[in-house]
């Protein structure tokens, strides 16, 4: 009984990789497509074999399917492919161990081919992936520094917003001016053009999202609060897909990205306590 439980859920992990490997070689019409429509096969191929073990057809996950595509959408090809390759590991685990000579040899294929075809796939953000870091962890560091140091030295939220706004987009607008004057000199694959409005969007994203919380609210220590939740949030969502994409490990990207930002953000705050009291600043 265990074994055909094994089966049937093998079976239907097949025909739901399937299927979202098929929506998604339709959805791209670049060298990727081709890609797509090969796994999407292999995964079709697999599907069958197991079919004629277990004696029953089985539907995709509609669920999982409709997360997987609009992941794909909204976060980027690549990270919804992995998202969906982790997912399928510790499956891929029990099918290993299973008795049966056909899941063990599906499950090794499906470990080496899919690693294999998915590095073949070429998708643009990722060549610039060097650049949104450097936009977002600067802004991340920077600003949240900022405004904890403003908050302390001007107690007044609208004050606070407005001068975090013209610094940030004035620091965005530096990066990116920075970022492609440094890839124009060193030359390469990378358009440099490209390279600077990755960097400069990334940043002025994480400015407008740091500081709201002092657009809406009057109390300017609770909307640092929210700010710093911002923060951890943008650092959360940030680290997963970098650890998604590129296979890092999160925990340890996190923890270190989290006590950069909040550190500075710390000893900011610190100084805007002594700017506050030395220069007797009362706004």
């Amino acid at each position: 009984m265990k074994e055909e439980v094994i089966l049937t859920n093998f079976q239907k992990n097949e025909i739901t990789e399937h299927v979202v490997y098929r929506i998604l070689a339709k959805q791209n019409r670049s060298d990727n497509s081709a890609i797509l429509t090969k796994i999407s096969r292999e995964e079709l191929a697999h599907y069958e074999k197991i079919r004629s073990l277990t004696k029953v057809d089985k539907g995709p996950n509609w669920l999982k399917v409709f997360l997987y595509v609009a992941l794909a959408k909204i976060l980027g090809l690549t990270f919804a492919l992995k998202l969906m390759e982790r997912g399928e590991e510790k499956a891929q685990k029990n099918y290993s161990l299973s008795q049966e000579d056909l899941l063990k040899e599906l499950a090794r294929d499906e470990k080496v081919h899919e690693q294999e075809l998915l590095e073949l796939i070429n998708e643009e953000r990722l060549d610039y992936i060097g650049s949104m870091v450097l936009g977002l962890n600067d802004a991340l560091v920077e600003l949240t520094g900022a405004l904890a140091g403003l908050t302390l030295a001007v107690q007044k939220a609208s004050i606070v917003a407005l001068s975090g706004i013209i610094t940030g987009i004035a620091a965005a607008l530096s990066m990116s001016a920075s970022d492609y004057l440094s890839r124009k000199s060193e030359g390469g694959e990378k358009k440099p053009l490209r390279s600077a409005l990755y960097t400069g969007i990334a940043y002025i994203f994480t400015v407008l999202f740091l500081t709201f919380p002092y657009l809406v609210l009057k109390n300017p220590f609770i909307a640092l609060s929210l700010t710093v939740l911002n923060a951890i949030f943008v650092i959360f969502v940030f680290t997963f897909f970098l650890s998604v994409v590129k296979d890092q490990s999160f925990g340890k990207n996190f923890v270190e990205m989290l006590s950069i930002s909040m550190g500075v953000a710390a000893v900011s705050f610190f100084i805007g306590l002594f700017v506050r009291r030395f220069f007797n600043i009362d706004i």
